[in-house]
């Protein structure tokens, strides 16, 4: 009874969790972070945190919490929380684009009145 229980807690909880994770990497996958400032600056790319460019690889120019350019520096432009296009303002209404095939498929915001946005964090918690 306690195996059965188990697996269907697993099968109800813990399974779409995983595959929602599978689907947010699969549809970001490859896109480019772009900043709504007026240069568009790059931020870097969605890719695996092997890739010296991914935002996920922490030792890379746009992972490092060190970087100019980086979401992940908390005193930088892109990273801070008060910082008119960064990804962790809460309230900023131009995070940094998620741009694939040329287009914009979403945004990376802590702002959770932003339509078709990620956090930060989601986003290294479920690719990274």
């Amino acid at each position: 009874m306690k195996f059965t229980s188990l697996v269907l807690a697993f099968c109800l909880f813990v399974a779409p969790v995983v595959t929602l994770a599978q689907d947010l990497c699969a549809t970001v996958s490859g896109a480019t972070l772009l900043a709504q400032d007026p240069q568009n600056t790059y931020l870097g790319k969605l890719t695996a945190s092997t890739d010296a460019d991914s935002v996920l690889n922490e030792y890379g120019t746009h992972g490092s919490p060190y970087g100019q350019d980086s979401i992940w520096n908390e005193n930088g432009m892109f990273g801070s929380s008060f910082g008119m296009y960064s990804a962790f303002n809460d309230s900023t209404m131009q995070p940094p684009m998620i741009v694939k095939g040329g287009s914009v498929i979403g945004y990376l915001s802590t702002n959770s009145s932003m339509p078709n946005s990620v956090t930060p964090n989601r986003l290294k918690a479920s690719c990274g």
